[in-house]
């Protein structure tokens, strides 16, 4: 039985001995069985590997990870991501003193020995044996190299890690076997580059690039002889050794670094006494890592861009091999995002809305004809502080791309997809239709795409107010938001018809679900998100072709290699005229209609409000020729509550209605982002009206026997100064500016 010592531990000769066994043994004589008659001393020497396995390919390029930079449609810092903070750079970019400050302090003899430095493991064993413990190491910076080759695959997962790290035979074994191929295929000056580029240096970073950054602010290249010799000190024990919480012990540290270059010839005596009296002058960079730091409030979108990295086919055929892509890092991804239209939605999202108020809005364009995605701001910060009302819920898109898991309901912003249907199947914007204020229809008037009918009950549509009743024609009707209207048209226009319009428009796409084949579908009773529907009126602005929505414009590798990247996917979804036509019908909702408030000045532009039954939602959707924006106000958190009686953003509201809140902020967002040099306008259609029925032509807007009062004209026409030529409005039906007259569902 072996003889222990008084403390229960091995003597020093066991100690010895112990270290022999796996220093020795483990790593030269057993190592020695694979070469062939090399033996201990060919493996002390730089002899022949001869009889080995191929070296693997990771230990001559390891898969290093390192930051992703993330930046804006000008090539603007965006975020910088990275589960590894680490930059590779060449030799050549890291100062001599730190090449040989490592060297001196980690693998004196570098330079001379092979894989193993036999004298090193001799003298290793001499001093642990006078000093009764381990108390030094053998390891060559080539295998130390190794060692940390296998750390880096293992990434995050402890039980990698534990295999790559435990302290075995057989690892060393195995270890030391590629640590002679290393030093056979590599060369010193490789190892030393590829060791200082994978080694760890405390406060998150990797590599000596980033750790030159996040100690003292400078490039690698850049360090003094003093700057580097505390950076080789860490090496041994970054936490120990952390300057930032224990200057004294990183400055002892250091001295002894400085004190081994003199010994070893790097640096005279004098030099290394004359930086040992310098005290460390730290210029400390904290870290900034993931899409928390995103400028102009843009941590949304650059989580949209993870996730479609993570998820699009184009970056990896499986999850696993994007997740790999994403966790080794080192691209430099381009987005669409453009800084003007983010900073002016960030600063929309805000202007009306307080991060602490009950509900939140979200905010999101799209350019039409490619698809590109512009923007995405938030009234709530991102972040995962719920103290200070931050979160990472994008408001903007479906659970698949870190949003909503149902979406919201649309309201009245989908009826202009109806009217496209409507206009499609060939049916006239002139079509009118006398509606009382509640109608019943039955639900069998509607064909589903299968043939049959939609249901068997009846249903009941209703406007908010008693007095939208009368005559309407498709212009009138969605400026003015009429329910019983839509219901009718839908009937006409075919349920089939419209729920393929949908489609056709991309109203489905973000959350992934099958549309219901219900007639409700008319009044928005379905959900989508803000980004769908900005898409889809996109496609009115683009005269009828849809294009899918991208975030990416390119994506290179750490080695310089252009990544495949989604494109956007165009097709059309209606024909040019109908298309010209919803955007004459709809710039007359922000002219004299429900948004008015929303509505500008200087440009074409077109929309649509929306408020939900109950008002739990509302929006207003609208467009330029040259841009899409979609807002959304609603309770983000826990059940939907109806918005009434509430103070938002220091202002208090009765009830929130589409056109006068979505409405202004809409505005504020398309000021900001648009270019007042660029002003298309829309093409230039005549829209048939209805006829006012003889016996009431008389009557105009401002009641019997009034002249009508001129007004813009709608699609450019000189003379069409009547919003609504040839019918009598009954009394109610227009409302006051931007208003949603208490509408539900229906504005």
């Amino acid at each position: 039985m072996a003889k222990k010592r008084s403390g229960g531990g091995l003597t020093g000769t066991q100690q010895a001995a112990k270290f022999l066994g796996v220093s020795v043994l483990s790593g030269a004589v057993l190592a020695g069985i694979a070469l062939p008659a090399a033996g201990a001393l060919g493996l002390a020497a730089k002899g022949t590997v001869e009889g080995f396995d191929e070296i693997p390919s990771n230990l001559k390029t390891p898969p290093l990870s390192q930051r992703t930079t993330i930046l804006d449609s000008e090539g603007g810092l965006l975020a910088t991501v990275y589960s590894r903070d680490r930059k590779v750079v060449p030799l050549d970019k890291i100062s001599p003193y730190m090449q040989k400050a490592i060297v001196a302090i980690e693998d004196g003899r570098f330079y001379e020995h092979g894989a193993i430095d036999l004298k090193g493991v001799l003298r290793a064993i001499n001093r642990n044996a006078q000093s009764g413990g381990v108390a030094q190491g053998a390891s060559t910076l080539t295998q130390q190299y190794v060692k940390n080759v296998f750390v880096e695959e293992a990434g995050d997962d402890p039980e990698k890690v534990a295999q790559a790290t435990q302290q075995t035979i057989g690892r060393k074994v195995r270890e030391l076997k590629f640590a002679i191929q290393v030093e056979e295929e590599l060369g010193k000056k490789k190892i030393l580059e590829n060791y200082l580029n994978i080694t760890f240096f405390g406060q998150q970073a990797y590599g000596i690039e980033a750790a030159s950054q996040r100690y003292f602010s400078k490039r690698a290249a850049d360090l003094t002889l003093g700057e580097a010799a505390m950076m080789a000190g860490l090496v041994q024990s970054p936490s120990r050794y952390d300057p930032i919480n224990d200057i004294q012990e990183a400055t002892k540290r250091r001295n002894v670094v400085l004190q081994r270059m003199a010994d070893v010839k790097d640096i005279s005596q004098a030099e290394a006494d004359k930086a040992k009296e310098s005290p460390l002058k730290l210029k400390v960079k904290s870290p900034k890592n993931g899409c928390i730091t995103a400028v102009d409030g843009a941590g949304f979108f650059c989580d949209y861009v993870r996730k479609t990295i993570l998820t699009d086919p184009v970056f990896g055929k499986t999850a696993e091999e994007r997740q790999k892509l994403w966790n080794l890092g080192g691209l430099t991804v381009k987005t669409t995002l453009d800084p003007r239209a983010q900073a002016a939605a960030n600063e929309a999202a805000v202007a009306k809305i307080y991060k602490n108020d009950p509900v939140a809005a979200s905010v999101v364009q799209v350019q039409p004809g490619s698809g590109k995605i512009l923007s995405m701001g938030q009234s709530r910060p991102y972040g995962l502080d719920q103290k200070q009302n931050q979160t990472t819920l994008n408001l903007a898109v479906g659970s698949k791309m870190g949003g909503t898991t149902y979406g919201f309901q649309v309201g009245s912003t989908f009826k202009p997809i109806t009217a496209a249907a409507a206009l499609e199947k060939g049916l006239s914007p002139a079509q009118s239709f006398d509606t009382p204020w509640k109608i019943n229809i039955p639900e069998q008037d509607y064909t589903r795409c299968d043939g049959k009918p939609a249901g068997y009950a009846n249903w009941e549509i209703g406007n908010e107010l008693k007095s939208e009743e009368g005559s309407f024609d498709m212009t009138s009707a969605l400026g003015k938001s009429i329910n019983t209207y839509f219901a009718k048209l839908e009937q006409m226009a075919g349920l089939c018809e419209t729920i393929t319009m949908a489609k056709n428009v991309g109203y489905e796409r973000e959350l992934g679900k099958k549309v219901k084949e219900l007639p409700s579908i008319t009044l928005g009773a379905q959900e989508s998100t803000p980004l769908d529907m900005a898409t889809v009126y996109a496609t009115f602005a683009n005269r009828g072709m849809y294009c899918t929505p991208v975030a990416i414009e390119s994506v290179k590798a750490a080695n310089g290699d252009k990544l495949n990247v989604p494109q956007t996917k165009c097709s059309r979804a209606m024909s040019e005229r109908t298309a010209d036509t919803i955007n004459q019908m709809l710039k007359g909702v922000v002219e004299d209609g429900t948004g008015t408030r929303a509505g500008l000045s200087d440009r074409d532009n077109a929309g649509k409000t929306g408020t939900t039954n109950d008002r739990k939602d509302a929006w207003f959707v609208g467009y330029t020729p040259n841009l899409s924006t979609a807002v959304w106000v609603g309770d983000d958190v826990g059940e939907k509550k109806s918005m009434y009686d509430l103070n938002i953003g220091g202002e208090y509201y009765d009830k929130v209605c589409g056109g006068c809140l979505p409405g202004p902020i809409w505005k504020i967002a398309m000021t900001g982002a648009l270019n007042a040099s660029e002003t298309p306008g829309f093409a230039p259609i005549s829209v048939p009206r209805a006829e006012k029925p003889k016996d009431k032509e008389k009557e105009g807007d401002e009641g019997p026997n009034k002249p009508n009062k001129p007004r813009k004209p709608r699609d450019g026409k000189p003379g069409d100064t009547n919003p609504f030529p040839g019918i009598t409005l009954p009394p109610g039906v227009i409302g006051g500016p931007g208003d949603d007259n208490g509408r539900g569902g229906n504005r």
